[in-house]
């Protein structure tokens, strides 16, 4: 099967349970690689119709992992998030119509308007969809999960005792990482998923808020989390600076005003029922335990006896 963003957060982990399934893994990087058993590395960039070919030739499916996180306006976003599953649901069409194509978008595809990384995501599934073939679209709301770079910072903070939250009361879904892989890998097993948007979570009926996040992480340290939460405006403020700093060092931030959007969005829920009933996909991984996978990690054998 070919792969993008084998070299990111979730692809990492996608690709090493493709290889631990048994499957043969073309994946495309941007830059060399370490060889390993089980993938085929193909250098190139997203959008190269050359490299997509060689990519997905001859593939069963294709999954694209692929994306940019950070950035301020849609320039930052457009190449990564929009042009390349459009040049990616082209290259199947050509040159390996017998393919499965699986993108695995965001849950802020929903709510296109709040940010630029919404709209992108938003378009990029219309992009790929374009091609005229069977596109199966994943939206899942936050993944965190040992690895990540982008929600492990709060959680950080909140594990040592003092951190930011936003100032709302809106709730969110969540999903730890192997739950989504293991739902890439429930679609592989059921063709009949084909051509379906699905979002996906954890299970847990109406989401979290903050205070729930708060709570668990108290119980995982053994002691009371001190969370501060930032009004809006504030954070708005905090966001237009971040992002005229990061673009004056060169860098793309996080943190920018759609973000903030994004944060203070009353209802992030979603539900992954439909795709569960449909593949007998089941998430196994519930907060408590995601939580401390990703800030403590699993508990060994020895510790345990």
């Amino acid at each position: 099967m070919a792969l993008t963003g084998a070299t990111g957060f979730i692809g990492t982990r996608l690709c090493d349970a493709l290889v631990a399934e048994g499957c043969a893994v073309r994946a495309l990087t941007r830059g060399a690689c370490p060889a390993r058993a089980g993938v085929e590395w193909i250098t190139g960039a997203l959008t190269d119709p050359g490299v997509l070919a060689r990519l997905v030739d001859g593939a069963e499916a294709v999954v694209h992992c692929a994306g940019a996180v950070r950035g301020c306006g849609p320039d930052d976003f457009h190449e990564a998030n929009v042009a390349a599953p459009g040049a990616l649901g082209l290259a199947v069409a050509r040159h390996a119509p017998q393919a499965r194509l699986l993108l695995v978008s965001s849950l802020a595809a929903r709510e296109p308007t709040l940010s630029a990384y919404a709209a992108s995501k938003h378009a990029g599934e219309a992009a790929a969809q374009a091609a005229g073939i069977r596109v199966t679209v994943f939206r899942p709301p936050a993944v965190y999960g040992p690895g990540d770079r982008e929600l492990r910072p709060l959680l950080d903070g909140l594990y040592r005792g003092l951190g930011f939250i936003p100032g709302h009361r809106g709730r969110f879904a969540l999903i730890f990482v192997d739950d989504l892989v293991g739902a890439v890998l429930g679609w592989l097993a059921w063709p009949d998923a084909d051509g379906g948007c699905f979002e996906l979570d954890d299970g847990t009926t109406g989401g979290y808020d903050w205070d729930m996040v708060i709570d668990a992480i108290s119980r995982l340290r053994g002691r009371r989390v001190v969370a501060l939460r930032i009004p809006r405006r504030l954070l708005g403020s905090v966001a237009r600076v971040n992002g005229w700093l990061q673009g004056a060092l060169g860098r793309q931030p996080m943190l920018t005003p759609g973000k903030v959007r994004e944060l203070y969005h009353p209802d992030w829920t979603c539900d992954g029922a439909p795709f569960a009933r449909l593949t007998g996909w089941q998430p196994k991984v519930g907060l408590a335990d995601g939580l401390r996978l990703t800030l403590v990690g699993p508990v060994r054998d020895d510790a345990a006896a």
